[in-house]
């Protein structure tokens, strides 16, 4: 992208946008821990939303589905370095540090780590790299990935279960796992391996549930829901297609237009007439 400049060593991301940017849907495939540098960055993960400021470190679970929307400072830019956690580099240090296998981690996808001092410091070390990418390599990407561990282990109780449960998706509830994830756009697939389920599975169990197939029944939910932010949340049509769901405007006016019999800009005032009525 022309309006993004980064520069990825090993595992550690150094991001640079100068635009406002929407993140493709995406689900998380390693744990990530981001520190947001300058400008704003909105996350929604699942059914958590978070807009991080400057300052601000989040660690983000693997196998979670994501919107990442970066906003930029006026004059800085949105600038973000991300540390990614991957199974091959956890694997590596619980066997370096006698860690065991885990049992399930079964908290929150999405913690806030913001008021820890120890992983702004080591974060701020980072930043110059920002600006000097070819002093950094990958063995000083080693040494700071070692230090976010050992810190992250000393700022959470809970967090050896967070970091060294790798096991994969087990079946889950598919019922409260749909109704937290249901805006965001994935193959159905990636839905189902999330669940811990077949595809086959998945789709025998969610007609169980809901009593129809998995595309028609997210696309009248998300519809539905982009229908209640015009009406009582007073937002745009323009605002609402991406956070429902939808990929691009065009598509989900025609798909509005169609289901409801009127264009999503029409969906007020024609409430209005209704309650007046």
């Amino acid at each position: 992208m022309k309006n993004q400049d980064s520069q990825p060593i090993q595992n550690i991301l150094f991001s640079c946008e100068k635009q406002k940017s929407h993140v493709a849907e995406q689900i998380v495939p390693e744990h990530v821990l981001v520190c947001v540098v300058a400008g704003n960055v909105e996350f929604q993960i699942e059914d958590e939303h978070l807009v991080a400021e400057p300052g601000n470190i989040i660690l983000i679970r693997r196998n979670r589905l994501a919107k990442v929307t970066k906003i930029p400072d006026p004059e800085f830019s949105c600038k973000t370095v991300d540390i990614f956690l991957t199974q091959e580099i956890l694997r590596t240090y619980a066997l370096q540090n006698n860690i065991g296998v885990q049992e399930r981690y079964t908290g929150k996808p999405l913690i806030c780590l913001n008021k820890n001092v120890f992983l702004k410091t080591c974060f701020d070390s980072l930043i110059p790299y920002l600006h000097h990418p070819e002093k950094f390599n990958c063995k000083i990407a080693k040494l700071k990935t070692n230090e976010a561990l050992e810190l992250l282990l000393d700022a959470h109780d809970s967090m050896e279960s967070f970091l060294f449960d790798l096991s994969e998706p087990y079946r889950i509830d598919l019922e409260k796992f749909i109704s937290a994830n249901f805006i965001f756009n994935i193959p159905i697939s990636e839905v189902a391996r999330l669940t811990g389920r077949s595809l086959s599975t998945f789709k025998r169990d969610f007609k169980n549930i809901y009593h129809d197939t998995p595309e028609k029944w997210l696309r009248e939910r998300r519809l539905n829901e982009a229908r209640r932010l015009i009406i009582h949340e007073g937002k745009k049509p323009s605002e609402v297609y991406y956070q429902v769901g939808f990929e691009n405007f065009s598509h989900f006016s025609a798909a509005y237009k169609q289901f409801f019999g009127h264009n999503a800009s029409d969906t007020q005032s024609l409430e209005k007439v209704i309650i007046s009525k």
